[in-house]
């Protein structure tokens, strides 16, 4: 069809021509409405983002002699980060003659490794970040099942709409 008659049709039904595919020969045009077509558009982007499910990075801060009652306290804060989903970077920060056992921070690292090694596993091995800190980040077991579960929420949900719609009285007319 030619451009005038196409722009002569679209402006008759008071909608918009809109080029789809300009590479093809000869180009290839729509007529729509083209600020309802951006509107769906915008609400599909929303409605993916609100459906992502984001991991966060979170640090715990040790030193090599922290305290049982401190360590224990840290490390039922790591868990919860890892239960929720989310990566721990575990850090342990040395100050002044501490450099002189960095050891003892390795030994540390370790031990937060062996107690949560049923929730997460390190993405890395322990590596010295700056000049006074030692970091691994431990990655939450589960993660790959929460983002399952979710999906599969969705695919539920959307079959048990598609069965009502079908099982109203509405559906046979």
């Amino acid at each position: 069809m030619p451009l005038y008659d196409a722009v002569k049709l679209a402006k008759d039904k008071f909608l918009d021509l809109v080029e789809v595919s300009q590479d093809a020969n000869p180009p290839v045009c729509r007529i729509m409405d083209f600020g309802k077509f951006k509107y769906e558009q915008n609400k599909k982007a929303q409605e993916a983002k609100k459906k992502q499910v984001q991991i966060h990075l979170k640090e715990v801060k040790f030193r090599p002699n922290t305290d049982d009652h401190d360590y224990n306290f840290k490390l039922k804060n790591a868990i919860s980060f890892l239960k929720e989903g989310n990566k721990v970077k575990l850090t342990v920060t040395f100050k002044g003659r501490e450099l002189a056992h960095t050891e003892l921070g390795i030994k540390v690292i370790l031990r937060v490794i062996e107690d949560v090694k049923e929730f997460g596993v390190p993405e890395f091995p322990i590596k010295p970040d700056v000049k006074r800190t030692f970091s691994t980040v431990i990655v939450p077991l589960k993660a790959k099942k929460y983002i399952d579960a979710s999906a599969a929420k969705e695919t539920n949900a959307k079959e048990k709409n598609k069965e009502k719609i079908e099982k109203s009285p509405e559906a046979g007319r």
